[in-house]
């Protein structure tokens, strides 16, 4: 029975992880089913959040403004997820894992980890149920929980886990859903827009005097092509 492991979950400018950003990271390091260590960061996108992110997790642009970037929190993490090979628990785990893989790839920091999904449980055992999000999954199992801030998230899920443990798991017939499986999510390396693709990016802005919803010194090569793109395809050269 798996009774170690790292809980995590993140709030994000969106869902997809070639294109939006973490805003904040929460973790609990779990030993033996109980919680001996956590980690909580709030970091800066870059971007403004829309009105439905500021919405759900009660962040606000002034909020995420001053905190660090994801690269310097990244480091942070790496320190805190690499000191053991524990397996990562998450509430539709592969979504938290994707944004973190990325993250880390650009930024020199190793993250390779299995995984244990509470939603894959949810599916196999409770299909009766009208939803399986982790906030309808607390009301479920009453277990205290503030929804969509990371640790407070991550914490739940934890507790999620071992409900549904208690209640589904068998020694003797063990279903493969509680035991950690090798989580694949292939990402390439993305480097810093250059010199030349921000100064373009910039003069663009003052020429169609637009008012940027992105920090354009923070865009990877990528990012800064495409907002290009969106810029001469909306305004013209």
């Amino acid at each position: 029975m798996i009774t170690s492991y790292l809980t995590i979950d993140l709030e994000t400018t969106g869902l997809d992880p070639k294109k939006d950003k973490i805003i904040e990271i929460g973790a609990a390091r779990v030993i033996n089913g109980e919680i001996k260590e956590t980690f909580q960061k709030l970091i800066n996108p870059g971007r403004k959040l829309t009105n439905q992110i500021m919405k759900i997790t009660g962040l606000s642009d002034i909020d995420l403004r001053k905190e660090p970037s994801i690269s310097q929190v990244m480091e942070q993490f790496a320190e805190f997820v690499n000191k053991d090979e524990l397996p990562i628990l998450g509430h539709s785990v592969l979504f938290d894992y994707s944004f973190l893989k990325r993250a880390a790839i650009n930024n020199n920091s190793k993250f390779e980890k299995n995984g244990i999904d509470t939603l894959k449980i949810a599916r196999r055992f409770l299909p009766e149920l009208e939803k399986r999000s982790l906030e309808y999954l607390c009301r479920y199992y009453n277990i205290s929980h503030h929804p969509h801030r990371a640790l407070e998230d991550a914490i739940a899920t934890h507790f999620l886990y071992q409900k549904m443990k208690e209640q589904f798991y068998s020694e003797e017939n063990p279903d493969s859903c509680f035991l950690p499986v090798t989580l694949l999510y292939k990402v390439k390396k993305e480097g810093p827009a250059s010199k030349r693709q921000i100064d373009r990016i910039k003069q663009l802005l003052v020429r169609h005097k637009i008012e940027p919803e992105i920090d354009v010194d923070m865009l990877t090569r990528n990012e800064a092509n495409r907002y290009v793109d969106q810029i001469l395809a909306t305004y013209g050269r």
